[in-house]
C-alpha cells in the first residue's frame, strides 16, 4: 500500500529529499477532504435531506481541535448561498454573537439557516448552552424573516440535529 502526502498548494504529493513520498499528516488528510467536499457540493447544492447536511457537516468540522461555529446559508428553496464559519473557539467553547449572524444572514440575502459546531470532546450530545444559543438565534432571525432550519453537532463521525431530537 503506498502512502502520499500533499503540498501545501495540494496539487503535488510532496517528496523527501531522497524522492520518496511522505505520508500525509491527518491535518492534511482532512484539509484535502474538505476541499473535496467543496468542490463536490458547490453554491446551489440543495440541502433538503438531512443526511446530506449532516456528510456536508461532518467533511466540513470533524477533526478541529477547537470548537468551530458555522452556517449554511440557504435560499427559498434550501439550496447552498454560502458556508461560512463565523468562528474558532477554544476547545470546549464559542462565543457567537446573534448580531453578527443576523448581518451575515442578510448579506448574504438568507431565506433560511442551518446552525453548526463541533464538538472536539467527541460527544455529540447538545449542551443547556447549545440550545439556548439556538434559541436566541433563531429568535434574532426570525425577526429579519430568516427560517432557522436546525442546529448540527458533530463530534467525530456523530453528528446530532435538533429536529431529530424535536427542539426545532
Amino acid at each position: 500500500m503506498s502512502q502520499f502526502s500533499l503540498s501545501s498548494d495540494a496539487s503535488l504529493p510532496v517528496r523527501d529529499g531522497r524522492g520518496r513520498y511522505r505520508p500525509a499528516s491527518a491535518d492534511q488528510i482532512l484539509d484535502a477532504a474538505r476541499r473535496v467536499i467543496d468542490q463536490k457540493m458547490q453554491r446551489g447544492t440543495e440541502f433538503t435531506l438531512l443526511a446530506t447536511v449532516k456528510e456536508y457537516l461532518r467533511t466540513k468540522l470533524a477533526g478541529f481541535e477547537r470548537e468551530v461555529f458555522a452556517v449554511l446559508f440557504l435560499d427559498t428553496r434550501h439550496r447552498l448561498i454560502d458556508y461560512v464559519e463565523m468562528l474558532r473557539g477554544t476547545i470546549d467553547g464559542a462565543t457567537v454573537r446573534p448580531r453578527e449572524v443576523v448581518e451575515e444572514a442578510l448579506q448574504h440575502n438568507a431565506a433560511a439557516v442551518i446552525f453548526s459546531h463541533n464538538h472536539p470532546s467527541g460527544n455529540p450530545e447538545p449542551s443547556a448552552t447549545d440550545r439556548a444559543l439556538t434559541q436566541r438565534l433563531k429568535e434574532a432571525l426570525t425577526l429579519v424573516e430568516v427560517r432557522t432550519l436546525d442546529h448540527i453537532i458533530v463530534a467525530g463521525d456523530q453528528t446530532t440535529a435538533f429536529v431529530e431530537l424535536g427542539w426545532l
